[in-house]
């Protein structure tokens, strides 16, 4: 046992939801008070997701208490929520592992623990995976409840609804609880609210409406009727019709900080028959004040000092997002046809300051990168200039709109995709490990990866004013500290940029491993050539190495499998040029989270591996 957990003397003893489930109801509003504080103590010292899993304290202490998990299954959507579910399940003492090497994952991993019924390191899938579990047990016969918790934005997505129109010609008993964190509706939630919340979830309504169906089945007429009553009457006062039409009964809003209440809804609903609706309002970060008043700053904290009420400042270097956000005011600037699209990701991409500076031209879709897309295509029709600044791997996301609705009709869009490659903490699930494979074989892309600040101001602009769509790739934080010139110079479609002459060997580097690149071509006295552009390929360079060099060494931060190195690849074939070729990559594996420079280090990536390697090849 941990030192901290002596301040935690009934959390302490809980080692799993047994033996939650073994305590009087009376002393759950106590662990719910240890494990907030626990929460605060621990991620304090650590760094990781902070103000969601601060909201979900009591909704995570009741679902365990009232429901036989793991048999019973929970999906929290997103997942980074899952903090306190992570305490109750035994993984208590390793949380302030969690996000490092080795360490605890950042979301819900089916393979960490029986406990983690789905893996949700993205948004908005837990209803259909619910949904599914409910169907499996309904199927084998297995009497146990399904239960998806959605919130921090996750309804917003259309997969969200698409599941829930599902559900309602599924004849299964599943529950959705909306965490709804927005504090703009908290005036809403009340005792009047959380009264009728329990009089709808409980027995005698529901015998008197399921009763009533049965009586006025054989008069349709009658029967239409009471169901209009029914809904205009909730929908007087609950603001669940949207829920009702699409199959469920909705019963909300109620305070989800209120345990008591929980318990009483929460218990009430578990006996209730097909698809149940419970909208819950949190406060993110609740519980402690800085949090609560800046949720954005406090949604994923590094280490800090909780007595001082304030996040670790000081100056520092511009990150890529930066350059990212500072060129993008400056283009507005010049070309009134711009505009910002983001899904849910202003902070991250840093539209902060477009936002406020052209509020016309900024549009927050919401986690919804498939509407981004193809709103994109829709204001390009019309002459605008859509500038779409999404991460890696919540492009994929939109695939099919990328391929349908952007590169098909050849539209001016231009992707700005932050974290690509590596991004440490978050894992798989984040990773921007695949867009340079799937984005280079789609026909009409230009595909250029950025190896410094100043290559990606100069690639943002090159690919604005190219008429057709375009993928600017650049990774998460900062790069070699380049000092970025505030201009709009552009490059060579298809042009590469050669950083040192040498021999035998050329490196050919695609993206933000150049730094790693030229520590190696150094030792090796080999070529090294800033390839820039993925698609299309500077052939006339990789022609030209070739009659002088033996070996084609080929650097990205990017699935090593059908990546820029197999661009090079299917060159080097088609022209049968006789120069011998090693591609070096992210591995064909799953990669997990874990400190940047380990996770380079693991994949063979940082400067010392290469050149090991490397080095026995030409030995």
């Amino acid at each position: 046992m941990n030192a901290i957990l002596s301040n935690y003397p009934i959390l302490a003893n809980i080692n799993s939801p047994e033996d939650l489930r073994q305590l009087d109801t009376d002393d759950l509003k106590v662990v719910a008070n240890e494990l907030r504080q626990y929460l605060i103590d621990t991620i304090s010292r650590c760094g990781g997701h902070f103000a969601a899993g601060l909201g979900t304290v009591e909704l995570t202490v009741a679902l365990h208490y009232l429901y036989n998990t793991p048999d019973d299954r929970i999906v929290w959507d997103v997942g980074h929520q899952a903090y306190p579910h992570k305490v109750l399940t035994g993984r208590r003492d390793q949380l302030e592992t969690i996000r490092q090497t080795d360490g605890l994952h950042p979301f819900p991993v089916r393979s960490e623990s029986e406990y983690d019924t789905f893996g949700v390191g993205h948004s908005s899938t837990s209803i259909s995976a619910a949904l599914g579990m409910a169907l499996a047990a309904k199927q084998k016969g297995e009497n146990r409840q399904a239960i998806a918790v959605i919130g921090d934005g996750a309804m917003t997505a259309g997969m969200a609804f698409e599941a829930m129109n599902h559900a309602a010609d599924c004849d299964v008993n599943m529950l959705v609880i909306l965490n709804d964190n927005d504090m703009s509706i908290s005036e809403n939630v009340g005792g009047l609210n959380n009264y009728l919340a329990k009089i709808l979830s409980g027995k005698f309504y529901s015998s008197i409406r399921e009763g009533g169906k049965k009586v006025l089945q054989n008069m349709p007429a009658i029967s239409e009727w009471a169901h209009r009553v029914e809904e205009h009457m909730k929908g007087m006062m609950l603001p669940g019709t949207l829920f009702e039409e699409l199959g469920f009964n909705y019963i909300g809003p109620i305070d989800g900080h209120n345990l008591d209440v929980l318990l009483d809804t929460l218990g009430n609903m578990k006996n209730l028959k097909g698809p149940q609706f419970l909208h819950i309002v949190t406060r993110k970060g609740k519980g402690y004040a800085p949090a609560e008043n800046d949720p954005i700053a406090y949604h994923g904290v590094p280490i800090f000092d909780p007595k001082d009420n304030k996040l670790p400042s000081g100056k520092k270097k511009l990150t890529y997002s930066n350059i990212f956000g500072q060129w993008l005011c400056d283009m507005a600037a010049q070309d009134e046809r711009l505009v910002g699209i983001t899904p849910a990701m202003r902070e991250g991409s840093d539209l902060i300051e477009f936002s406020r500076q052209y509020k016309e031209r900024y549009f927050d879709v919401g986690i919804a990168e498939q509407h981004a897309v193809t709103l994109a295509a829709g204001l390009a029709c019309e002459g605008s200039k859509p500038v779409v600044a999404i991460y890696s791997s919540f492009l994929q996301r939109a695939y099919d709109q990328l391929i349908h609705d952007v590169a098909i009709q050849n539209l001016d869009v231009l992707f700005a995709i932050d974290r690509g490659g590596l991004v440490g903490g978050d894992g798989a699930t984040h990773h921007g490990a695949y867009d340079l494979s799937y984005l280079r074989c789609i026909p009409n892309m230009i595909v250029m990866a950025a190896s410094d600040e100043q290559e990606c101001r100069k690639m943002l602009t090159t690919g604005y004013h190219y008429e057709g769509p375009v993928a600017v790739r650049y990774p998460r934080g900062t790069g070699p500290g380049i000092n970025v010139e505030e201009d709009f110079s552009t490059i060579e479609i298809g042009c590469s940029r050669t950083i040192r002459k040498g021999q035998r060997v050329a490196l050919l580097n695609f993206g933000a491993l150049l730094t790693e690149a030229q520590k190696v071509a150094e030792e090796l006295d080999a070529t090294l050539v800033d390839m820039r552009f993925i698609k299309p390929l500077d052939t006339s360079i990789l022609e030209e190495l070739a009659e002088s060099h033996d070996w084609f060494i080929t650097l990205e931060e990017n699935a090593v499998m059908g990546g820029a190195g197999s661009a090079v690849n299917e060159f080097i074939a088609q022209q049968q040029l006789s120069v011998k070729v090693k591609n070096f990559g992210i591995p064909d594996r799953f990669i997990e989270h874990g400190d940047p420079a380990d996770l380079l280090e693991r994949s063979g990536l940082t400067a010392d591996k290469l050149f090991m390697t490397i080095r026995s090849i030409l030995d």
